[in-house]
């Protein structure tokens, strides 16, 4: 059950968000390795770093690839949308914890990159548009996910705080009990008390009674001997 609420949750956040996927690709150069190099640029909202090794596994796609100080390189990348032959792609990353700018060039051969309304163009376009809808989606993915774990624990701890609640109420039933039968005891007692405030009224004077007695006895025989 956890597990389809999880996936219902997922999609519809997706859904929303889904509309805000679209990223605008531009043309222009950078400097790598002290020479100039035309390609594209795409930049990206979000978690920079995850950007940065989304990027990275999706060159990984394309071929062997070596990486050196933010640079990537695939010499021999097969991307057939681009180019039946092996290109030479080279790409940056710059990432910060809020954003990442990613650069692609792609060598067709002898230093002809991929420029606009050149051969290729429109794919290499393509595919970094794509690949800014799949990061993104995987990011919106793994906040959903996040929210939903973090709505899931509360509720947890909503049920446990109800357990507990529970326990206090049956330990405040069986205290009402105890102290119910305690009264009842008091009661009893009471009335028992009561009874032999009675009874003591009754031998006090019967004590009274037998002291005046002995009074009386005393000065009797005192009254003898002055006779």
């Amino acid at each position: 059950m956890n597990t389809l609420v999880r996936y219902i949750l997922i999609i519809g956040l997706l859904t929303i968000k889904t509309s805000t996927f679209a990223q605008t690709v531009y043309a222009g150069e950078s400097t790598i390795d002290k020479a100039k190099v035309s390609g594209l640029y795409l930049t990206l909202q979000g978690d920079g770093k995850q950007i940065e090794k989304d990027w990275e596994t999706q060159l990984q796609k394309f071929g062997r690839l070596t990486s050196s100080r933010g640079t990537y390189r695939v010499p021999n990348a097969s991307i057939s949308s681009i180019s039946s032959e092996p290109i030479n792609l080279v790409s940056t990353v710059k990432s910060s914890r809020t954003s990442a700018t990613i650069f692609a060039g792609f060598d067709l051969g002898n230093g002809n990159f991929v420029t606009p309304g050149g051969t290729g163009y429109s794919a290499a376009e393509a595919l970094l548009k794509g690949f800014a809808d799949s990061t993104l989606y995987g990011q919106e993915v793994k906040t959903a996910e996040g929210g939903f774990d973090e709505a899931q624990k509360n509720h947890q701890k909503m049920v446990r705080k109800g357990e507990q609640l529970q326990r206090a109420i049956e330990q405040n039933g069986k205290e009402k009990e105890k102290l119910l039968k305690r009264i009842d005891e008091n009661a009893k007692e009471l009335e028992q008390l009561n009874k032999d405030v009675e009874t003591n009224k009754t031998d006090q004077a019967t004590a009274l009674t037998e002291l005046e007695s002995r009074k009386s006895n005393i000065e009797a025989v005192k009254a003898k001997k002055n006779n």
